[in-house]
């Protein structure tokens, strides 16, 4: 089984190298590393460069986050892929093989885990902690969704599933699961495992202002792909975020 990680980067030299040195830290040996990068100018690209054979990479500009997770998908070729941030780090060095274990021992298209958020100026310190918790496809109607960056899927199923949709600015990773896992009823176990390490305060972490524009979108993905969430579901989605604050890693 071989394992694709997708990085999406733009002006993120201050903590490219330690997302890439996170990856290759990895105790599982199959896997390929791809970074998209928008055609940073802050010395990324000397970064990249010094890894040599060691990942694969592109920089150029794109239209968007969501337009260069497309350019990756297009390009990875292994059984499962998963994503890492520019600015995030795996809490340990057996978050891959623990992934991949799951695949090989459980028939299913998905599995996701949990994330911690960390203060970016204290990364020893979390300030939050998302327990995603056991699958059932009935949750996402009560506001529930994986983390993004904690969830990995077979590749075949990422092929049937399709592009993200670069009209969304910032919800298309919720309307890309929504459409693998309650749309399309894909199998999904949940791994009790921290799988990604997130600093706090990036774009899934923006301003009251960013959350409405996030809201809208959320319920477009709904729309877009015909179904129809309770009334309530789209207010309970934000909310559910306030327990992670309380939450711990236990």
């Amino acid at each position: 089984m071989k394992v694709s990680i997708l990085t999406v980067s733009y002006q993120s030299a201050a903590t490219l190298r330690q997302t890439i040195e996170s990856v290759l830290a990895q105790d599982f040996t199959s896997i390929e590393y791809w970074v998209i990068d928008g055609g940073s100018t802050d010395g990324s690209l000397e970064i990249l460069q010094s890894f040599g054979h060691r990942i694969h990479f592109i920089s150029e500009p794109d239209r968007g986050i969501y337009d260069a997770m497309n350019k990756g998908l297009g390009r990875l070729t292994g059984d499962i892929i998963g994503m890492i941030g520019a600015d995030d780090f795996y809490p340990s060095n057996d978050v891959i093989s623990s992934v991949a274990q799951s695949f090989m021992q459980h028939n299913v298209d998905v599995v996701y885990g949990d994330k911690q958020y960390v203060n970016p100026e204290d990364p020893h310190t979390i300030v939050r902690y998302w327990k995603a918790g056991a699958y059932k496809v009935s949750n996402w109607l009560y506001g529930w969704m994986p983390p993004h960056l904690s969830f990995y899927i077979r590749k075949s199923a990422a092929d049937k599933n399709g592009p993200y949709l670069t009209q969304f600015t910032c919800s298309a990773d919720y309307e890309w699961m929504l459409r693998a896992l309650y749309k399309h009823k894909m199998s999904a176990m949940y791994l009790p495992k921290v799988l990604m390490t997130m600093r706090n305060g990036g774009t899934s972490t923006a301003s009251w202002r960013h959350r409405l524009v996030a809201n809208q979108e959320d319920r477009m993905a709904w729309a877009v792909n015909d179904l129809k969430p309770f009334w309530f579901t789209l207010t309970l989605k934000p909310l559910r975020k306030i327990s992670q604050l309380f939450k711990k890693n236990l």
